[in-house]
């Protein structure tokens, strides 16, 4: 079930609204980085934000699929790779498909978990060359 699609097919913005709420209470989140610090730190950009509920909160298990090209020395060199690299790319890919561009509007810097949450988090590192 493609809930995106689902909810971009929806035209009454209430309803929309509802199911984008409903969209972020999950109990599986499968994604990506942006860019993974060795030390295992990692930064998430966004225009609008629907992913993130998960990555700081809302989904319990957590995976992201990272391919090894995002891996990085520092937090610091994370957040120039996605600044520098990852948003200009992004910002072209989207005024392709969609005649707008991206703003890195906002930014998650996960340095960890708190064991209270009780959420796992999985790594799946790849030597492909997926995502920018």
């Amino acid at each position: 079930i493609n809930l995106k699609e689902e909810i971009l097919a929806e035209k009454d913005p209430a309803k929309q609204s509802q199911l984008w709420r409903q969209a972020v209470a999950s109990d599986y989140y499968l994604g990506s980085v942006h860019a993974l610090a060795q030390n295992g730190e990692f930064v998430v950009g966004s225009n609008t934000a629907s992913q993130l509920p998960h990555v700081v909160f809302s989904s319990p298990n957590l995976i992201f699929v990272v391919s090894t090209k995002k891996i990085v020395p520092t937090l610091e060199d994370a957040m120039q790779r996605l600044e520098e690299y990852v948003e200009p790319l992004e910002d072209a890919h989207m005024k392709k498909l969609y005649g707008v561009g991206t703003k890195l509007n906002k930014i998650v810097i996960f340095k960890g978990e708190s064991p209270y949450n009780k959420r796992t988090l999985r790594m799946i590192l790849v030597k492909e060359d997926l995502g920018f």
